[in-house]
């Protein structure tokens, strides 16, 4: 199999486990090469830290691109994840533009649990809705896929409800969207994957407490899995089973309530990759 290069694109929060300090190990430890593209810095990530600092990056970001470009830097392929703003789109369709990737990852971070993030307004999922029509593989969770499609967000739903978001995302651009989040009852939940004709689910157990970055965690698993050459099912499973992992790893750590303590679960990503 040959070597594979990812360029990331999101955000650093300095302090707490998300975004590009999730995305470099975890896709590292996967076995390909992580390279990245930083749309802000942070000093802590948004949830439940005050008096953060964010700084963004949108025209050193071009700058960035302009350099890879001339350098004729290539990647299998490009994953995004949170975004500072709207304009920061903009870079990501000019990386493709360039040519500089091959296949484009979009993870939509920008809403859950029914409401968009503070940091954005209706015409950041305009320009998301943009991003994600473009994109070989989509992973929103449930809200994210609503505000992409316009439909009503349920937290009580069937497989009909799903489906419908999963074809209203095809029907968007998306080549295959991976939807995260899906519960049918209240002791599961899982992963929908949708390639346009079949709808998969796999299920596994949920865990009530809520964890900052496992979101990341999961997309970034699973661009490491599917760069080793698992189709997209069997990628889900393994980010989901390892993202399940990390969660449990830190369940009797009280005082770790910014993110997960995914470190030691690291090796076991690698076996499952076997």
């Amino acid at each position: 199999m040959s070597y594979k290069r990812v360029l990331t694109v999101q955000d650093i929060s300095c302090l707490g486990q998300c975004s590009l300090t999730v995305a470099l190990p975890v896709i590292s430890a996967c076995g390909v090469e992580t390279c990245i593209l930083p749309s802000a810095v942070l000093s802590t990530h948004t949830g439940g830290f005050t008096g953060y600092t964010c700084l963004g990056l949108t025209d050193e970001m071009k700058k960035i691109i302009s350099h890879f470009d001339s350098l004729g830097a290539k990647f299998d392929a490009v994953y995004t994840g949170y975004l500072a703003d709207g304009n920061q789109v903009d870079v990501v369709l000019d990386i493709m533009r360039r040519r500089l990737g091959s296949l484009l990852i979009a993870d939509p971070v920008m809403a859950d649990a029914g409401k968009l993030y503070p940091a954005f307004d209706t015409g950041f999922v305009i320009r998301m809705k943009e991003l994600c029509s473009r994109a070989d593989i989509i992973l929103p969770n449930i809200t994210e896929a609503c505000l992409l499609t316009g439909a009503e967000y349920k937290t009580e739903y069937d497989e009909a409800y799903i489906r419908g978001l999963a074809e209203g995302l095809v029907k968007l651009g998306a080549k295959r969207v991976v939807l995260t989040g899906v519960g049918y009852s209240e002791d599961s939940t899982g992963v929908a994957v949708y390639d346009g004709r079949e709808l998969f689910y796999y299920r596994h157990r949920r865990i009530s407490k809520c964890f900052h970055g496992t979101g990341d965690i999961f997309a970034s698993a699973f661009t490491g899995a599917y760069l080793r050459g698992k189709t997209e099912r069997e990628a889900a499973v393994i980010a989901a089973d390892f993202t399940l992992e990390c969660i449990e790893n830190t369940l009797d750590d009280a005082g770790h309530w910014y993110g997960v303590k995914f470190e030691p679960c690291l090796p076991s990503l690698g076996v499952r990759l076997k």
